[in-house]
């Protein structure tokens, strides 16, 4: 009888050992997964984020990630953390609650761009994390891997207690190694500078293009702001070989809030970054756009005496020379800079225009009647004051674009009035092109109405040959610059035959080829030839070669036909330019654009010479390039 309850009372302690064996069981899984690994690698296997929890100094269960590139470190383990206004720091104390697992693998044909279809494949995962300790608050990490780089963003549900977030920091880490070289410039349109990681000194824009120890490159960058402050980048405090990410004011926002895509951009050699940018424009939504078929890129020349007599003569000038648009720039609506200007009358600047002669609605009659669209520039001060006013209203006078003048840019409020008013002008069947500071984060894919942006030193300032040559590999990495080039203007500081070749090296479908030039100015130079053939959009492109900096040969081909734009520094050069993405088994005839030498007696200013020459795809053409020069080419199919 004894044995009866002896039995019970052992199975009882058994139970009690089992259920604590479990829960033994259960803390260990749960510790194992708050420290594993989750790993997402491209679809080639060549890059690779991990993503974990793991304790780093005092701080425990810290979420952190690290990027690799073909078994090289890109980014080391380094840290990810949201600042909340109220409370601690979303980063510390966690464990991962759940991994989701997804691949994804497409093509998709932009309404135009630097390629006709873009491939976007890339595995992604989704980590879902939770504080261990009160207030178990949740977020999620999304991990998505490409052949071209690696990108995350941070989520905040919406959960008890959280239904609305103020962010007063992003403390997104990039533990670089040792040796990194960066090409920073402290403003969108600032000179750039070459420097180690480990001395770089106050805030850099993006994207951040990095050399890296082994003769690798990468690039930091961002991708779909759109309602979030902008991010720069600047040398961390607590360890030179680490660039932090720093946001331009707080986020304010209901839950969920997702926050833009931080980019890394792997390469092999600086003119991939260039030919995979494409990556920034696939982490946005698609286009927005239901008939976007209104939507013209094209080439421009500025308007400079606001006149009508000025404007009718840009207009046979574009119909004459193979351009699109003429743009009216500012005072065409009085002092771009007072608050009393109205941007719904045509009241000339007198300190522009004197006479203040202009009908505008005329020129516009008679641009249209050759074919050509007008452009108006309007200043940020009119455009906050009367931006849902002047739409309609310059849709009704048939204006087909506008540039929106020294926005606004940095903090949220002004990256979401921004986006809202590129939306606005879709409506009104309007293009879009945005000044000064604003940079591209590949949000044209969406609404493609926004053509392009300044956001780059380009030839208002006139930068020298050396800067030219940084950019392909920096600033034009996120998107579409108007570099504003000239050609006639005596303060260019380059050769003309390098403002030629700018016109293919520089991306911008909308592309000002004539920026502080009249049509008086033209003296029947042949080679202007160049920029009536090229066009602003492509269906592929090719860095043939480059050096950060030095020179850069980059190939772009719309239909059958291929430009090359050959660019170099302030000093001389002679590179070979293989021809090797012609197609094979066809012959073509290469109209070559180039600096004259002494010997060439060329009659014209300029001092261009033009030579041609049948080709295929195994012939090398010759760039003899003068100090701050260029060459520009233009291939044709021989019989076409």
């Amino acid at each position: 009888m004894a044995a009866g309850p002896e039995w019970a009372n052992r199975g009882k302690e058994n139970g009690v050992q089992r259920r604590l064996l479990l829960v033994a069981l259960a803390g260990l899984a749960v510790a194992a997964r708050a420290t594993a690994d989750v790993e997402v690698a491209s679809p080639s296997g060549d890059v690779v984020l991990a993503l974990a929890v793991r304790d780093v100094g005092n701080d425990k269960m810290c979420l952190v990630y690290r990027v690799s590139y073909k078994g090289d470190p890109v980014v080391r383990e380094s840290r990810l953390a949201l600042e909340p206004a109220d409370g601690p720091a979303l980063g510390a104390g966690l464990t991962i609650a759940s991994v989701a697992r997804s691949e994804h693998d497409s093509t998709w044909r932009p309404v135009y761009g630097e390629r006709a279809e873009v491939p976007d494949r890339y595995r992604q995962a989704v980590v879902g994390l939770q504080e261990s300790s009160e207030p178990h608050r949740r977020f999620q990490v999304t991990v998505r891997v490409a052949d071209e780089g690696a990108a995350l963003r941070y989520t905040i549900p919406k959960q008890p207690g959280l239904t609305r977030v103020t962010l007063k920091a992003e403390r997104t880490r990039f533990r670089l190694p040792e040796g990194t070289v960066a090409w920073v410039t402290p403003s969108a349109q600032g000179k750039y500078a070459r420097v180690p990681v480990a001395k770089m000194k106050g805030q850099a824009e993006r994207p951040l293009t990095l050399a890296l120890p082994g003769g690798r490159f990468a690039a930091v960058a961002e991708a779909a702001l759109v309602d979030y402050a902008r991010m720069r980048l600047e040398r961390a405090k607590d360890d030179p070989h680490t660039v932090v990410s720093r946001l331009a004011g707080p986020v304010e926002a209901e839950t969920p809030l997702t926050t833009p895509w931080r980019v890394v951009l792997v390469a092999d050699r600086p003119g991939d970054l260039l030919e995979h940018n494409y990556l920034l424009a696939n982490l946005n939504p698609p286009c927005a756009i239901q008939d976007p078929s209104w939507i013209r890129p094209g080439k421009v020349i500025r308007e400079v005496t606001l006149t009508t007599a000025g404007g009718k003569a840009c207009v046979d000038f574009a119909a004459e020379h193979g351009l699109q648009y003429i743009e009216y720039d500012a005072g065409w609506y009085g002092h771009e800079y007072s608050e009393a200007s109205d941007a719904t009358t045509i009241s000339v600047d007198p300190k522009r225009n004197p006479t203040a002669e202009l009908d505008l609605e005329a020129v516009v009659r008679y641009a249209r009647s050759k074919g050509i669209g007008v452009w108006v520039y309007v200043n940020r001060r009119a455009l906050e004051r009367q931006l849902d006013a002047i739409l309609p209203l310059y849709r009704q006078w048939g204006i087909v674009g506008v540039k929106y003048g020294f926005v606004r840019v940095g903090s949220q409020k002004w990256t979401r009035w921004l986006h809202e008013a590129v939306a606005k002008a879709a409506k009104h069947r309007l293009m879009v092109d945005v000044h000064d500071e604003y940079r591209p984060t590949g949000v044209s894919r969406t609404w493609p109405n926004f053509m392009t942006q300044e956001g780059i030193g380009g030839n208002e300032t006139m930068p020298d040959a050396t800067h030219n040559c940084v950019l392909p590999f920096t600033r034009f990495v996120c998107g579409a610059g108007d570099y504003t080039i000239c050609y006639y203007n005596n303060r260019i500081k380059t050769t003309h035959a390098h403002q030629l070749a700018l016109a293919v090296a520089y991306y911008s479908p909308l592309q000002f080829v004539f920026w502080y030039d009249r049509p008086a100015a033209y003296g029947g130079e042949p080679e202007v030839a160049f920029f009536e053939q090229v066009p602003t959009v492509w269906d592929d492109t090719r860095v043939v070669a480059g050096e950060i900096g030095r020179y850069a040969v980059i190939a772009r081909r719309s239909g059958e036909d291929w430009y090359v734009g050959t660019i170099t520094n302030t000093d001389a050069r002679r590179l070979a330019v293989p021809l090797g993405f012609l197609a094979p088994g066809r012959r073509y005839a290469a109209h070559v654009y180039e600096d004259a030498r002494p010997a060439d007696k060329v009659p014209t200013r300029t001092q261009v010479r033009v030579r041609r020459m049948v080709v295929d795809r195994d012939s090398v053409l010759e760039a003899d390039l003068l100090p701050s020069g260029g060459q520009a080419v233009r291939i044709v199919p021989v019989g076409e």
